[in-house]
């Protein structure tokens, strides 16, 4: 047998650690590991035309899988283009391995071509970050940076200089048992106790859930009838507690809808479950706060806790919930599902008048189609900006669906990369880009990509030639909207004459139709949708405190938007409040 190189040695630790694919661009140091892939069969090397791409595709796979992803980029600017990429997975929690490729060992430090510092540029996005200088360093470091990300949950660098990737692999290396998954954490009695004391002492009592609930659906339900809670959400949260959810007030934020500030701000004792929910302007500063979190350096980081529990959110809930006292007064959470349900009815009107002759189109109407014509198992990916704001209001979770943006970074451009690495998990799921043309044509070169690939990625595309959000925070910091102007081409025809199906869509009867047949054609697809730039219509009057800054004049002003089907959810959950 063959002696390995530590290129091959890597690549065989990768795959042990369940690693099914390495996003990147080829080249120059890179070249040893691309090589070692390609004669790998357990492995695929996936070519992108970005290194962004490559970490963003890295982050979302890991996000739909919950296992190590890993992407790669070349010395000098290769790697330096995944530092966006992997700031985002590196928020979103998402395992993911970069490998950063480096110069010739005897040239760091001696201002050679293409050299930068890997250890220190990717500092911040990271749980681990390293270089390997010797062969013997390899296995050791590989398997701390792997067992680093799943960990922590977040991004490991491994820095390798291409001379050392092509030395041979040291004899009789130690292969150690990986971790592949992370454990549940339960809290110690004495904070369930004082948890559970809380609880029962407080009349009125809030949840609000991030994504720290994912998985613990049921456990949320059965706790906040036990308690006759109300409960709220972030955005991260909104896929995994919205539906099914009798007791849903809607969503917080700058985003935010319905009641859930109210339920947030008008409780005794407010339960934050799984949230590292930043915007603190929408917490209250008058209640009892109990933060459960699995991530204990999130805790309290937000605002001023009575009580923190270190622990996961399924877990505690199940070893809460039955040592608290049932409550049997509803007045608090009638109170706010009525609250819900007439702030909700308050802005449907505004997206039903005359959407179906409004020209340009409303983007308010292209989300309520796209979300009744989506499969139930589809998975969105959301690109920053106003598609944020459509998706946060028209899609409706069902707990097979899957909504993924970059909602902790805050990046443009996210969606498409995304889509490709959650189409690359399931060929034959449907998964659907709301994009921007902002975020598009950032990266519109990895479209080439969905072409290569054959991915069947359905690109809907929010096409109002302009940065609609950029225009909002200027509009509502009192400035002139400047530099957020697009000229766009018909990106219909660009999707023809790269080889992917392309159709424009100018009047709302066309609308339908097009979506329809975009989701039956077998490869990639794209749908550009000319809409109406100025579909955010503002109050008629505008109050000191609404534009005091963007946090809260924000929520105020996009509510105009509509909400879609959460409208009769809130009206099905007014069944159990009892009518005077």
């Amino acid at each position: 047998m063959a002696k390995q190189n530590v290129s091959e040695q890597f690549v065989d630790i990768l795959v042990r650690a369940g690693v099914k694919r390495m996003y990147g661009v080829v080249g120059d140091s890179l070249n040893p590991v691309v090589d070692a892939v390609r004669r790998n069969r357990a492995i695929d090397w996936i070519q992108v035309r970005h290194e962004e791409t490559a970490a963003f595709a890295a982050g979302a796979e890991a996000q739909i899988t919950g296992s190590l992803a890993a992407c790669a980029g070349s010395c000098g600017p290769g790697n330096l283009h995944l530092i966006n990429g992997l700031y985002d997975a590196h928020r979103s929690m998402a395992p993911v391995l970069a490998l950063a490729s480096h110069i010739p060992s005897s040239e760091i430090g001696l201002g050679y071509f293409q050299e930068t510092h890997p250890e220190l540029l990717f500092q911040e996005c990271s749980h681990y970050n390293e270089m390997i200088s010797n062969p013997k360093q390899m296995p050791r470091l590989l398997q701390t940076a792997i067992q680093h990300a799943i960990g922590q949950g977040g991004v490991s660098v491994v820095t390798m200089p291409g001379d050392i990737a092509s030395q041979p692999a040291p004899e009789k290396s130690v292969e150690h048992a990986l971790v592949t998954s992370r454990p549940t954490v339960r809290p110690g009695d004495e904070e369930i106790a004082k948890l559970c004391r809380m609880v029962d002492a407080a009349k009125r009592v809030t949840l609000f859930c991030g994504s720290g609930t994912a998985g613990a659906h049921a456990e949320v339900m059965e706790f906040a009838e036990r308690v006759k809670a109300p409960v709220g959400h972030a955005l991260r949260g909104k896929e995994w507690i919205q539906y099914d959810n009798p007791y849903d007030v809607g969503m917080s934020g700058l985003l935010g809808y319905g009641a859930a500030y109210e339920a947030t701000n008008e409780c005794d004792l407010l339960i934050l479950l799984g949230t590292d929910f930043p915007y603190n302007a929408f917490l209250p500063t008058d209640v009892k706060i109990v933060q459960v979190d699995v991530r204990p350096e999130h805790l309290g980081r937000r605002s001023k806790l009575d009580l923190a529990v270190w622990g996961d959110v399924r877990e505690t809930l199940r070893c809460l919930t039955p040592q608290v006292k049932p409550k049997t007064d509803r007045k608090f959470l009638d109170r706010m599902l009525k609250k819900h349900a007439d702030a909700l009815e308050g802005v449907v009107k505004a997206y039903t008048r005359k959407v179906e002759k409004h020209v340009p189109i409303h983007p308010e109407y292209v989300a309520w189609v796209l979300d009744e014509l989506a499969d139930e198992d589809a998975v969105f990916t959301v690109d920053t900006g106003m598609c944020n704001v459509w998706a946060a209001r028209y899609l409706s979770p069902n707990g097979k669906r899957r909504v993924i943006g970059s909602f902790s970074h805050g990046s443009m451009a996210n969606a498409l990369p995304q889509a490709i690495g959650a189409q690359f998990t399931d060929p034959h799921r449907q998964v659907v880009s709301m994009s921007g043309d902002g975020g598009f044509t950032m990266l519109m070169g990895d479209f080439l990509t969905l072409v290569q690939y054959d991915l069947p990625v359905k690109v809907v595309l929010f096409n109002n030639s302009s940065l609609s959000m950029v225009e909002l925070e200027m509009l509502v910091a009192g400035l002139p909207s400047f530099g957020t102007s697009n000229k766009n081409p018909d990106f219909a025809a660009v999707a023809r004459a790269c080889g992917a199906y392309g159709v424009r869509v100018e009047k709302p009867k066309q609308l339908e139709g097009a979506l329809k047949d975009a989701f039956k054609h077998k490869g990639p697809a794209l749908v550009d949708v000319v809409t109406d730039p100025n579909a955010l219509s503002i109050p008629p009057k505008i109050s000191a405190e609404m534009v005091t800054g963007f946090a809260l004049s924000a929520s105020k002003i996009v509510l105009d938007g509509g909400v879609g089907r959460m409208v009769q959810m809130a009206r099905s959950n007014l069944r159990n409040v009892p009518r005077p």
